[in-house]
């Protein structure tokens, strides 16, 4: 299985937005806070994207050499 840019920027994202939520709390800033959660729900939802189309890109790949095997029969 490979990996992807939309699996690549979400865990980007996740990071980021973790960081982004710490130094809000830390500021005491509610609105930090949130812009953080936010940002690592979207690079969550990225990732999870990106791990998707891996697993399909996979799938298929596999289909194809068992059509391939059958094709030889």
């Amino acid at each position: 299985m490979g990996i992807n840019k939309d699996q690549v920027e979400g865990r980007v994202k996740e990071a980021a937005g973790k960081v982004q939520e710490g130094v809000g709390k830390a500021a005491g800033s509610h609105q930090q806070q949130a812009k953080g959660v936010a940002k690592e729900v979207a690079g969550t939802v990225q990732k999870n994207y990106g791990d998707a189309k891996e697993t399909i890109k996979d799938h298929a790949k596999d289909h194809a050499k068992d059509h391939a095997k059958d094709q030889q029969k």
